[in-house]
């Protein structure tokens, strides 16, 4: 990789992490629980990236160790967010009231 490619990379992800407080900055309080949920559903797409970059069999570089860390902690993303929708959900449903005897 050369140190071409790396500038673009940091100002690209820099940018994301400007654009990323921007709009979080923006969304009401409400609303950041569903917002997360949906974001922690887009990791799958880090999943899928990772698993590319680690699933060449030739040789264990260190691409393919960022990718299988890229792997756990996307994972860990993704189940944490559906915990927390799963928790966020049931809030919402109706509580069945005791049979007094």
């Amino acid at each position: 990789m050369d140190t071409g490619t790396i500038i673009i990379g940091l100002t690209i992800f820099v940018l994301a992490c400007f654009a990323g407080a921007e709009l979080i900055s923006k969304v009401p309080q409400t609303l950041h629980t569903p917002l997360m949920s949906a974001s922690n559903a887009i990791s799958g797409v880090a999943i899928l990236g990772a698993l590319i970059a680690t699933g060449r069999p030739e040789s264990i570089d260190a691409e393919s160790m960022l990718g299988f860390c890229a792997v756990v902690f996307a994972t860990v993303n993704v189940v944490g967010g559906y915990m927390v929708t799963d928790r966020m959900l049931q809030m919402f449903k109706k509580k069945k009231r005791k049979k007094k005897e």
